[in-house]
């Protein structure tokens, strides 16, 4: 499959056609302040178990698109004020964060966020506090089987390694039992090999669990590797999408995004062949 066009009017196609979405973004823009405008006519969809990685530079609007879905735009006088985000077949747009954690939506914000003078137990305890079943201990202990070095640090989780608090911070958000998880640059701050690792757990999580996962990430790389289907965002609004191997294979987004063209150009803006190639807009 060759990657599809996006047009800021309409939805882009779906990453797997014979699978429904569990998520659809559907033609969003995003203002801060009533003023900046951030997403201008972003359409994404997630299929029920897949990963999906969102792909592009800083600034391109990758982190204010996992905000919008989660409903944590209004922390940051932000305001979805134009499409809809639809949800396992429920429009979430414009209702509370909480009452998108209860739908079944957690996201691990970039930088961790996990609460630094509570033990690692304690924040996975938080994790669960929308539940009122009788099995947290049995998922605390299911956690601790994909991440068990989480188990030996019993001090307080400020003093845990980055990856250590990386891994905290996604069993926290599997203490929900969510039906998707929003990952922001979870590959941030890590060394390769913990990039590595990390990545290799997230793709296990979903295999294993069946949670679906839209993986926002910089590191291009790490990110198609464990992803079925990739969009591709600049400046607001996505330009390319397609499935993780025709984006790996796509010669602009070697040049861009997996490290071919060193520093000297990071935007497809800035490219010839992008301006004549009016299928990236």
């Amino acid at each position: 499959m060759q990657p599809t066009a996006q047009n800021e009017a309409r939805p882009s196609a779906s990453p797997a056609t014979a699978v429904a979405p569990l998520l659809s973004v559907k033609n969003i823009e995003v203002v801060y302040d009533e003023v900046i405008l951030v997403l201008r006519g972003l359409s994404i969809e997630v299929p029920k178990g897949a990963i999906v990685a969102l792909l592009g530079a800083n600034g391109a609007g990758k982190s204010t698109t996992l905000k919008a879905i989660s409903g944590l735009l209004r922390t940051e006088d932000g305001e979805v004020t134009r499409g809809e985000i639809v949800f396992d077949g429920h429009r979430i747009d414009g209702i509370t964060p909480d009452k998108i954690v209860r739908r079944g939506i957690f996201q691990v914000m970039e930088g961790r966020r996990i609460i630094s003078d509570m033990t690692s137990l304690e924040n996975l305890r938080l994790g669960a506090f929308t539940r009122s079943d009788r099995e947290v201990s049995r998922d605390i202990e299911m956690v601790y089987s994909y991440f068990p070095r989480l188990k030996e640090r019993t001090g307080l989780a400020g003093y845990l390694s980055g990856g250590e608090q990386q891994m905290l911070a996604i069993g926290r958000a599997m203490m929900a039992r969510p039906k998707m998880i929003l990952m922001d640059e979870p590959s941030m701050g890590l060394s390769p090999l913990m990039v590595k690792e990390v990545f290799s757990i997230i793709k296990q999580i979903n295999r294993d669990l069946g949670v679906t996962i839209l993986l926002v990430e910089q590191n291009a790389r790490a990110a198609l590797s464990v992803a079925s289907h990739g969009y591709i965002m600049e400046q607001g609004k996505v330009v390319l999408d397609g499935s993780a191997d025709d984006l790996r294979d796509n010669e602009d987004v070697k040049e861009f995004y997996l490290g071919g063209a060193g520093d000297q150009r990071k935007s497809f803006k800035n490219l010839k062949s992008f301006k004549r190639r009016k299928r990236w807009l």
